[in-house]
């Protein structure tokens, strides 16, 4: 595979475009597809009952405004610190452009210091140690993995993403073998257009599933790694956004069938339930599992934390040793230790009740900032880069006003 810098002008080590759509689309899926879908087949089915798959569908449709506001922006400007360049570009303000981009870095960090701490539940039905040294190990060991050469710490991602994937994948397997019901049951997932309590359950329903959709936007943040980002990234936001709308529907879909929406929604653990329900297996495989899935969080959000630290110094908003990178693996280095250790902080010394809440909102507030960044950028007639992905302007304007509407709702009692 041939390995091109982004710029060879100078002898400087420079970030490599290393990765490939297969690359891409596995880290997309690994930030994506998180512990979320495990709780929130409980919550849906007690909301929205056998018409909970629809309500993970429309939250892909409505995520879908905002991933193709980000493949325009990707392509018109492939480099990390993604969100703060496009801030930068299109109100030419260095503080909003900074504060945006260390807004990515927070919420990102609040969100591997939370999955860092979770995992220790999981590994210590393993290995059972203070759960202070678990977390510890945990993310000294997924930076260590960060700091390799991109394309093979993103390879390591991915292969942990095919596990986590697969758990769900053999979920669906056992659901479609059952039997016939899969299919013969389908008439029950549509209400009635006059059943107007089964579309509230629906819509409301919506808006917690679409906090399962985050985390595809991260993929603008290595599109500097990308080969041909122009080509790669565009397909990899909607192969990613794609398949994991495909993922949950089926997942909702079988679970519903599995088990009934009442006893799922009672359950603290729904997926193991239904896990165990459908394959007999014991549910130390599915802990198995899910700490592949806690590890493969973590190591996707710190690569994530330190390319953008590396392109906010980059971008001359924060100093420039932060761009310093290994000669050998072209990687941030000192970016990705500081990441390191805010998430090891956090993780150890901050109770992270309620914080993960607030990453999601903290996540729709970044979204409607960068749709208005497309907004002006595309009303400012400034020129496209030649092969960019280009959308409509009504697409940014869906991408703001769902991410206002979903802020919005958010507060309101459901």
């Amino acid at each position: 595979m041939t390995v091109q810098p982004v710029d060879a002008k100078d002898n400087t080590p420079h970030l490599m475009r290393s990765l490939t759509l297969t690359h891409a689309v596995l880290y997309g899926l690994g930030v994506t597809i998180g512990a979320g879908i495990y709780v929130l087949v409980g919550v849906a089915a007690g909301r929205s009952g056998m018409h909970a798959p629809l309500a993970f569908l429309g939250a892909a449709l409505v995520m879908s405004f905002t991933a193709a506001t980000f493949a325009e922006l990707g392509t018109r400007m492939p480099v990390s610190a993604s969100e703060a360049a496009y801030v930068e570009s299109a109100f030419h303000r260095g503080w909003f452009s900074l504060a945006v981009g260390l807004l990515v870095v927070a919420t990102a960090t609040v969100s591997a210091a939370t999955i860092s701490a979770g995992s220790a539940g999981y590994i210590a039905v393993f290995v059972p140690v203070p759960a202070v040294w678990i977390i510890t190990g945990v993310v000294l060991a997924m930076g260590a993995v960060a700091c390799v050469a991109t394309v093979h710490s993103v390879s390591f991602a991915g292969l942990m993403t095919v596990v986590e994937v697969g758990g769900l994948v053999l979920i669906i397997i056992a659901g479609m073998t059952r039997g016939s019901e899969v299919i013969s049951r389908l008439p029950e997932m549509w209400p009635t257009m006059r059943d107007t309590m089964a579309w509230t359950g629906i819509a409301s329903t919506s808006l917690i599933a679409v906090f399962a959709f985050i985390g595809f936007e991260h993929l603008v943040n290595v599109a500097e790694e990308m080969q041909q980002p122009n080509r790669t990234l565009p397909r990899a936001l909607f192969f990613t956004l794609g398949l994991t709308a495909l993922i949950y529907g089926l997942i909702v879909w079988i679970a519903v069938i599995a088990v009934p929406p009442a006893e799922l929604s009672r359950s603290p653990a729904p997926l193991a339930l239904v896990f165990e329900r459908l394959t007999g297996l014991p549910l130390v495989t599915m802990s198995a599992i899910a700490i592949i899935a806690t590890l493969n969080g973590v190591i996707v959000h710190i690569i994530m934390i330190g390319r953008v630290l590396y392109g906010l110094a980059d971008q001359g908003n924060l100093p420039k040793f932060l761009t310093r990178l290994n000669p050998v693996t072209h990687t941030p280095i000192v970016a990705t230790m500081i990441g390191v250790g805010a998430i090891l902080i956090l993780s150890l010394a901050v109770p992270l009740v309620g914080l993960a809440d607030l990453t999601s909102r903290l996540t729709l507030v970044i979204f409607a900032i960068v749709n208005v960044a497309l907004i002006r950028i595309k009303l400012r007639g400034d020129q496209v880069p030649p092969g960019a992905f280009t959308c409509p302007l009504w697409t940014p304007f869906g991408g703001l006003i769902t991410s206002i509407a979903l802020l919005v709702a958010d507060r309101m009692p459901w």
